[in-house]
């Protein structure tokens, strides 16, 4: 490629909510961003990877011009379909095994605990069992969850043996839908000892941690572990549903070593390279302890504005730099924001949605309330049951980001937001989606 010509970045899931962070980037006019399939083609029916595979190399092997990286910000099947186009078409990614380390929560597990102890105790659940029992000593309150899912997918908190039995059902019913395309995902592994014919529709559980959520947000450039950011998570009250993100973290200096400490050894553990990582943990104040909840092989793009309000860039950066060789480090706070947050604005019960502001409309409320942008997830007179990808005791409506100068700042730009937003729900199912294990 001629000196001064843009990059020719591919981007799995490229999607209209981060192209705008992607552009926003230092040196965007140095890259040139593509699509890579479409979110449709990626999370809708049951996956197939091969076919995704043979979709990619239609568009790749049709581009007039050089691939200079492959890149994504989504788990499944993003996340496997970088280190596998990657290698084929001889750009820098991390390799196909240290991303399934991350993926797949049991391996995920196996290999956190040969080198850390913050981590919940855990075992294996007999799905093809005629009466599915708790592995021996894990107690209730528990996590029931398919080793592999789309968000908290089919991620079920059980208290009790009648709870345990309905989640197991749920969980049989819709393992295969991304468990069998991640089994021919494995079969390209060679796997050790402690993972033969484990498979993908594998269903695991965990005692319940308690505490504070905080997400860690880091990058592994030539073999060196780095954390840039931790963010809180905070929960609507008596609930295991976000109600925020918010960067930076609050929580004391002695806790932000621990988790710094705790993810560069995981991450160098799982032998990751050239790419970000995201990891969410469980403080609890108490005791002073942290422990982990999982590890997402890539950085989350759902923090992307956090970071351009506080630092100055979107955390897309750090992607894009390692995919052309760069170290990505940059100074933090040279943002025009203290503080930022992702607010999850929730619906507790089915329902229609009406009254959905036009794009002009939300254009309209993000000039009139400085230091803020929001994505409305549901259609008009969408049921909100109908919405794909969401939790199993909520449903998103509306994503909400802002930036202030504290937390009482935030918290009143979001209140604005909702207010100018005007959504009504009619038809609505009291109660939530199901039984909130807190």
């Amino acid at each position: 490629m001629p000196q001064g010509q843009p990059k020719n970045i591919f981007v799995i899931g490229l999607d209209d909510a981060n192209l705008p962070t992607l552009q926003a980037v230092p040196q965007a006019d140095s890259y040139r961003f593509h699509r890579l399939l479409s979110i449709e083609e990626l999370q809708e029916g049951e996956v197939s990877v091969p076919d995704l595979l043979n979709r990619a190399r239609a568009v790749l092997d049709a581009h007039d011009g050089s691939v200079d990286a492959i890149v994504g910000y989504w788990d499944f099947p993003v996340s496997i379909l970088v280190p596998l186009l990657g290698k084929e078409y001889g750009v820098r990614t991390t390799g196909l095994e240290s991303v399934v380390k991350c993926e797949h929560k049991y391996w995920s597990r196996l290999e956190q605990q040969k080198v850390i102890d913050e981590y919940p105790r855990f075992g294996r659940v007999d799905l093809d069992s005629d009466d599915p029992q708790p592995p021996e000593d894990v107690d209730f309150p528990m996590w029931l969850k398919p080793a592999l899912a789309y968000s908290s997918e089919l991620a079920f908190g059980v208290s009790d043996m009648k709870e345990f039995r309905e989640a197991v059902a749920a969980i049989r019913e819709g393992i295969a839908r991304v468990g069998r395309p991640f089994d021919t995902v494995l079969d390209l592994l060679d796997l050790p000892p402690e993972m033969e014919g484990v498979g993908g529709q594998v269903c695991l559980a965990e005692e319940a941690m308690t505490g504070i959520q905080v997400a860690v947000e880091g990058y592994v450039y030539e073999g060196e572990v780095t954390v840039y950011g931790v963010l809180d998570s905070i929960n609507y009250p008596n609930s295991s549903c976000f109600l925020r993100h918010q960067y930076p973290s609050t929580l004391p200096a002695p806790v932000i070593r621990k988790l710094h400490d705790v993810s560069e050894r995981t991450m160098r553990q799982i032998g990751m390279e050239s790419a970000t990582f995201s990891i969410e943990y469980f403080y609890d104040p108490k005791t002073g302890d942290v422990s982990l909840l999982e590890i997402n092989p890539r950085h989350s793009q759902s923090h992307a504005e956090l970071f351009d309000y506080v630092d100055g860039a979107p955390n897309h950066h750090r992607m894009l730099s390692l995919s052309q060789g760069i170290d990505p480090a940059l100074p933090g706070g040279q943002g025009p924001y203290k503080m930022a947050a992702k607010w999850y604005y929730r619906w507790f019960g089915d329902g229609t949605v009406h009254e959905v502001p036009s794009a002009e409309r939300i254009a309209e409320i993000e000039r009139e309330i400085p230091g803020v942008r929001v994505d409305v997830v549901p259609e008009e007179g969408q049921k909100l049951s109908t919405v794909s990808q969401q939790d199993s005791y909520s449903y998103e409506v509306a994503h909400i980001f802002t930036g202030g100068d504290d937390e009482d700042d935030l918290r009143r730009k979001f209140d604005r937001c909702v207010a100018a937003l005007g959504l009504t729900f009619d038809h609505t199912e009291p109660g939530g989606r199901g039984k909130n294990p807190r």
